[in-house]
């Protein structure tokens, strides 16, 4: 009898430990392939816009596409390419006088004037004079509008002033003569540039260029002069 119950109990153990190992082995695995996938974790690049160029139609997509990357700023770029071309086609001349009178590079067209000033640039101040040893105002304007207008002006500056077409300060346009009071009546003369600068020969500082808006000119300005082509 107790051998039967033995038996019993060992059969009930052995069963026992049996279908734990089969339910053993039916879980591991799962359980290790889940443990052994490695964690995947999605990482964006700040600031980096993909686009895909446009398609006109569906049916030419062919899978090769390429895609392009836009970073910060270079849609604004794209959009002043145009701009950008026509600046960095301007000269060191057109950026030179551009800086000095605070006006958009482009602006700076007539290079046969801009280089004239820069030819004489510096140029001393000397009453009467008539070339590059000394130069007057008059003298200077004169020689100005010769080689750049092809115009020949009256010698002196009173004289140049009767044969201009009066102008009113707003309607100024490069080219036009500026008159000024500095010693009675018409007595200093300037060729005017745009944005209220002019080029002239100034007792102080020979061939330059100033500001109407300087105190001295502001109060000196008579007024804008045209001149008449021939």
């Amino acid at each position: 009898m107790k051998s039967l119950f033995f038996v019993a109990v060992a059969t009930g153990i052995f069963t026992g430990t049996s279908t734990s190992s089969n339910a053993q082995t039916s879980v591991n695995p799962e359980r290790l392939a889940a443990q052994s996938k490695p964690k995947v974790s999605l990482k964006f690049i700040d600031g980096i816009e993909i686009a895909p160029e446009k398609i006109s139609n569906a049916s030419e997509f062919s899978g090769n596409e390429s895609v392009k990357t836009i970073l910060p700023g270079n849609v604004a770029k794209a959009n002043s390419s145009a701009s950008l071309t026509s600046i960095e086609a301007c000269s060191s001349l057109q950026f030179k006088y551009a800086m000095m009178m605070d006006k958009d590079v482009e602006s700076i067209s007539n290079l046969t004037l801009y280089s004239f000033i820069e030819e004489w640039w510096g140029t001393r101040y000397r009453y009467g004079g008539t070339n590059k040893k000394g130069i007057d105002c008059s003298a200077f304007v004169g020689e100005l509008v010769q080689n750049v207008y092809g115009i020949k002006l009256p010698r002196v500056a009173k004289d140049q002033f009767k044969v201009c077409e009066k102008v009113a300060n707003e309607e100024l346009k490069e080219g036009d003569l500026l008159f000024f009071n500095t010693r009675g009546g018409v007595s200093h003369v300037g060729l005017y540039l745009g944005n209220n600068y002019f080029v002239h020969s100034s007792v102080n500082g020979g061939v330059t260029i100033s500001s109407l808006t300087d105190d001295y000119y502001s109060r000196k300005f008579i007024s804008g002069g045209r001149i008449a082509a021939e």
